[in-house]
């Protein structure tokens, strides 16, 4: 009996058993067919499976209210656009992903960079995919992997290769693990998705903590490689920072370990649990020690060597310190005597005309190369110190400032449910109007150049709430009798050599009463702190309930549009009747509504 009970228990989930039928690159094959055929031709009962697969080749269906539309993700390794790839992005964004409403804050098509360096477009339509694949292929870019059960887009530091402050050049390992695992069989299939991090720098901007591998600059015998991590991630209300293996590869070895660690989670995680199918989960379970002592046996054929020594306590990127160059954003001198200028592009959205402006910028004031960064924000490379002056003074960096206020600079937003079916709240609309008026009307210390807002409008962490100062995450509740949308605020989250993750002190909180908690604290911090404490030593120097007293959630000036239960309409900013019933969609290749099938 008990082995009946445990074969049901084990039971394999309905995606893998989708993925049994159809993964990987032969999607590409039916997603064409679909394209060719047109919206109705996928069955309604076989709508789920194939949206699922075709994640794979980087795209989501979009929320209830949006059907026949599509989010398109391109994966860029590094965050490196290569000369003339922008324009190309710039120009699919303008002629394809373009909907039935505009947005009141970025009108209508526009690009979202994103935390991982991609590139993520919205209102895709499947009937254009083939022309957009065209498009996108002939420039070098791709979709392939940039979401699904597999190798994600692999992160690193955005200036990897032309830094100063590197103790090694990540960008060619990056790339080379990016073109090596990219659509190879062996790693098409994993129980869930395998992010990926390179650092070279001493700044530890590659986020290598929150990723499912991380490679670290270390020494070891007088090279310098990479110590490795695993086991890192934020999503399900269950943060882990990547556990330390005891192991040290050279530059030459990285696509062996990776590999080898890569068929570990694909032979051993757990393709009977979606919420327990990530490598964090598996580490828990062994330890360290058991994962270093399986890649040993199964799936390398050397000798691991042990960690060397780190290059950690180096690190100034989101530590709390206000050191370092750590968010790139600003004018930076290069290692070739060049500088990039780190553009802030708030909550990661720019318009597609201003995208292809800044195209035309890079190729004229560099060499045409931009970089996406982890934190949403723009990287023009390569510019001639002769040319920086001009540059810095074109119009378009008047939206796009390469000196922004802190809580411009610092604000972090996911999709939302202007798109998102997870979400709970609208995000990057929202976001925008806080950090404008967070600007407006709060000061924070003059010793704190940065602070970080992340607003994440569900716990799938997209926004990476918890290693921000102040997390933000969606909820509802109810306010004057009414739903509202609110969010629970969090305090204290970073990383750096001793990463920590945000506390979450006041739940629920009235979306229109989040900007004045966020002065009172920052009010309250300034008021109460050690001489030069910093805000993440002042949030560890205090437990929740002392912390909960420094918010004190208020109204003030500040108005917000989206109240309203969003996730209920089928679009949050349209214009007049915006429910369900209202929804144009589904929709066909010229974006007609199609008649429901007994009409």
């Amino acid at each position: 009996m008990g082995g009946v009970l445990e074969a049901v228990i084990r039971m394999p989930t309905k995606v893998e058993k989708w993925k049994d039928e159809v993964y990987g690159n032969e999607i590409r094959d039916h997603l064409m067919r679909f394209a060719e055929e047109g919206w109705d031709a996928i069955p309604d009962e076989e709508q789920d499976a194939w949206f699922e697969r075709f994640k794979w080749w980087g795209l989501y269906h979009q929320r209830s209210g949006q059907e026949s539309y599509f989010m398109m993700r391109i994966g860029t390794p590094n965050g490196v656009i290569e000369p003339g790839q922008l324009r190309v992005i710039g120009e699919v964004a303008k002629e394809y992903a373009t909907g039935p409403a505009d947005n009141p804050e970025f009108g209508d098509a526009y690009c979202d960079w994103t935390t991982r360096q991609s590139i993520q477009l919205h209102w895709i339509k499947l009937e254009d995919i083939p022309e957009i694949f065209d498009k996108l292929e002939s420039a070098g870019l791709s979709t392939q992997q940039a979401c699904g059960d597999s190798w994600r887009n692999i992160v690193g530091c955005p200036v990897a290769g032309k830094d100063k402050h590197e103790h090694v050049d990540s960008w060619d390992v990056a790339e080379n693990l990016h073109n090596t695992f990219k659509g190879d069989d062996d790693h098409v299939n994993l129980p869930r998705k395998w992010k990926v991090a390179v650092a070279g720098c001493d700044e530890g901007c590659a986020q290598g903590d929150i990723n499912d591998l991380a490679f670290e600059p270390a020494e070891k015998d007088g090279e310098i490689g990479f110590n490795v991590r695993v086991g890192g991630g934020l999503a399900r209300k269950e943060p882990r920072f990547a556990r330390d293996i005891d192991v040290w590869v050279p530059k030459e070895k990285t696509a062996e370990v990776a590999g080898g660690l890569s068929a570990l989670f694909r032979d051993y995680g757990d393709r009977d649990d979606r919420f327990n199918a990530r490598i964090k989960f598996l580490v828990d379970e062994w330890g360290p020690e058991k994962v270093r002592e399986t890649l040993q046996e199964e799936y390398v054929d050397f000798e691991l060597p042990t960690a060397g020594e780190d290059m950690r306590d180096e690190y100034t990127y989101n530590t709390g310190t206000q050191d370092g160059h750590n968010d790139h954003v600003g004018v930076h001198e290069q290692n070739d005597g060049n500088y990039y200028v780190g553009l802030n592009v708030l909550v990661g959205r720019q318009g597609a005309d201003d995208v292809l402006e800044l195209a035309n910028l890079a190729e004229e004031y560099g060499s045409g190369e931009v970089r996406l960064t982890q934190r949403q924000n723009i990287i023009v490379t390569d510019i001639p110190e002769g040319n920086l002056d001009d540059f810095l003074a074109e119009d378009l960096l008047e939206d796009y400032s390469p000196d922004p206020s802190p809580f411009m600079r610092g604000s972090i937003a996911c999709t939302g449910t202007e798109y998102c079916s997870l979400s709970i709240v609208e995000t990057k609309n929202r976001q925008v109007r806080y950090a404008r008026w967070l600007r407006d009307n709060v000061e924070l210390p003059e010793d704190h150049e940065e602070f970080h807002i992340h607003l994440s409008g569900c716990t799938a962490s997209c926004a990476q709430p918890q290693i921000a100062d102040v997390s933000l995450r969606g909820m509802k509740t109810r306010k004057d009798g009414e739903p509202v949308e609110a969010l629970d605020i969090g305090l204290g989250g970073g990383l750096g050599d001793e990463p920590r993750f945000a506390d979450w002190v006041e739940m629920r909180v009235p979306a229109d009463e989040v900007p004045g908690a966020i002065k009172n604290l920052l009010a309250n911090f300034e008021a109460e702190r050690s001489e030069d404490e910093t805000f993440r030593d002042f949030v560890a120097r205090h437990d929740e309930e002392q912390l909960a007293e420094f918010i004190e959630p208020e109204e003030t000036n500040y108005e917000d549009p989206y109240m309203h239960n969003t996730k209920q309409t089928w679009y949050p900013y349209a214009e007049g009747d915006d429910s369900m019933d209202a929804s144009p969609a589904p929709t066909d290749g010229e974006g007609r509504p199609l008649k429901p099938a007994d009409d």
